[in-house]
């Protein structure tokens, strides 16, 4: 609960309450890296249930989990962007992916931080870059 506390959106904070134990913790470190990589004030509420992360320059980054996959937990980027196939091109062999809207993550496999990073910046910078080849990677 000490990590929930910080949580000012109590809709958010709920949501990751209900979260089993395991993929509550994983969400909240990846929570943590969206924050921690903006360079702008995010606004943190819930799109179609899930925490998501909004801001003026960017595009829109959830976190979701579906209980069916007990091992996998989601983060998701909007699929009529260019972002999660630039994502695929810079790192297939460090990330897993969903389609053209998602990077998908298990529970037993270490996450690569420095790309996982690197994609979150280019989606909060999306509406400034998205002109660019690769996003200006």
């Amino acid at each position: 609960m000490r990590m929930l506390e910080h949580i000012a959106n109590l809709n958010v904070r709920d949501t990751f309450s209900a979260y089993p134990a395991n993929i509550q913790a994983k969400l909240l470190m990846l929570r943590q890296l969206i924050l921690d990589s903006s360079d702008t004030e995010l606004e943190e509420t819930l799109k179609w249930g899930e925490p998501s992360y909004l801001c003026t320059h960017g595009s829109t980054i959830r976190l979701g989990y579906k209980p069916a996959y007990t091992d996998q937990f989601v983060m998701y980027f909007n699929c009529k962007s260019k972002l999660v196939d630039t994502f695929k091109e810079l790192y297939n062999d460090r990330l897993q992916f969903e389609g053209n809207r998602a990077i998908v993550f298990n529970l037993h496999v270490v996450i690569d931080i420095k790309a996982l990073q690197h994609c979150i910046q280019l989606a909060l910078n999306y509406h400034k870059i998205k002109h660019l080849p690769l996003l200006g990677a």
